[in-house]
């Protein structure tokens, strides 16, 4: 494959690395990115079984770029930035961690060969995870995690260390049930799939490479008869023009339903209060509930001097949206949430707003009469997390942003208490 000078209006750098299936260009224009493009190449067993197949780097490059769009809406830190051609697209520069993360949910392929005596079809819960050293000459060996942990791996200044290992292998998994709830819209399983980390120029752990139909075993309807991932070309002892036909027809089928795997839920998060007065708590659950992805209306009415108006934008939302939420926030004698919980099916949110009589208004959010269910917390963001708990029952997109969030506040806890240690050592 002869390199281009220019791609989509972007001029070409040096070629950095090519692989069996892609190469990778440095972009002089663009600092801190490349540029990665597909071949029309697939390859198994170590590249030792290959064959062009006409299209598939475009199939290829569509799949990773929609894949990507999903992992990046789900609030998961990737090193792709955006599609540029029918065949490549611009991702951050990173230094590949050379480590295959694989994630599976049942046990099948070569799983069965390192584990004889486990059935075909075992479940694991939770989704089993292994690591393999990128390595050809020597298949690609089963790593340990303290084999990762010993090696040492050094990239932009960033070792990998145990605190590393732990957070690649949770986003591993995370990676794994987004799209395994994904790919259930369309009643389709997600077998088993493997991933790749890099570190970026900022020492920063990003989802890299490519997630494709070379990446994952799909099974429509969880039946492995109707598998359409490339486990087809593999299991072909000889491949003819059909065979490659049939294999392409699939990957261009797992490309065309990735457009329906984004959550079509209808949903509503309405913050009421009782009182303008109460604007700037409302906005800060609002900004905390659509950093989470949610949809937030901000309502003015009260229970108490406009009960049917307020009855009225209630029933209002509640014929326009599948998954909804009420918050209600009011102080001294708060009649909003549970006039607004004994009139829906509904789930409603108490969130008084900061007063120096607090301790006593918040009783009357607390001690609500038989029959009602209305939660009640007092900090803007926890009611925006819970809110957002409710919707992502229904939307795994919301639910993922939620799991994202306290991933990486985890992350950022390992680090503060690392440089605590540096600096008292």
């Amino acid at each position: 494959m002869s390199a281009p000078k220019e791609v989509a209006g972007y001029k070409l750098g040096k070629l950095i690395i090519e692989g069996k299936t892609k190469q990778v260009f440095d972009l002089p224009d663009v600092p801190n990115q490349c540029m990665l493009i597909n071949k029309d190449r697939i390859t198994a067993g170590d590249g030792v079984k290959a064959h062009d197949m006409e299209g598939k780097a475009a199939i290829s490059n569509q799949t990773n770029a929609k894949v990507f769009n999903i992992l990046n809406s789900a609030g998961i830190k990737t090193a792709f930035v955006k599609m540029v051609s029918p065949t490549a697209f611009i991702s951050k520069k990173c230094e590949m961690v050379p480590i295959e993360w694989v994630t599976r949910r049942l046990a099948t392929g070569s799983f069965l060969k390192r584990n004889p005596g486990v059935p075909e079809g075992f479940r694991f819960t939770p989704p089993k995870q292994e690591t393999f050293f990128k390595d050809d000459a020597n298949h690609d060996p089963q790593w340990s995690e303290e084999q990762i942990v010993s090696a040492k791996f050094k990239f932009n200044g960033l070792v990998i260390g145990q605190d590393e290992v732990d957070y690649m292998r949770k986003v591993t998994i995370l990676v794994f049930e987004v799209l395994e709830k994904a790919w259930a819209l369309r009643d389709c399983a997600l077998i088993d799939m493997k991933i790749e980390f890099g570190v970026d120029q900022e020492g920063n752990i990003l989802l890299a490479d490519v997630i494709d139909s070379d990446s994952w075993r799909l099974w429509p309807s969880g039946d492995k008869r109707l598998m359409v991932d490339k486990q087809v070309y593999r299991n072909l002892a000889t491949v003819t023009a059909a065979d490659l036909d049939t294999v392409k027809r699939n990957f261009a089928w797992v490309k065309d339903q990735l457009d329906h795997l984004l959550p079509t839920v209808h949903h509503k998060v309405v913050v009421f209060m009782g009182s303008p007065a109460d604007t700037e708590h409302c906005q800060k659950i609002a900004k905390a509930a659509r950093e989470l992805g949610l949809d937030v209306d901000l309502r003015i009415t009260s229970a108490h001097k406009a009960t049917e108006e307020t009855l009225r934008i209630m029933k209002q939302y509640e014929d326009t949206n599948n998954a909804l939420v009420f918050i209600a926030v009011a102080g001294r004698s708060n009649g909003l949430g549970p006039v607004l919980s004994g009139n829906t099916s509904y789930p409603v949110i108490n969130c008084p707003p900061p007063s120096d009589k607090l301790v006593q208004d918040i009783w009357s959010s607390l001690s609500v009469p038989s029959g009602l269910g209305c939660a009640t917390v007092i900090y803007p963001d926890s009611a925006a997390l819970m809110a957002a708990q409710i919707i992502g029952l229904k939307d795994y997109i919301i639910w993922a942003r939620i799991r994202s969030k306290q991933l990486e506040m985890a992350a950022a806890l390992r680090k503060a208490d690392n440089k605590l240690q540096n600096l008292t050592v």
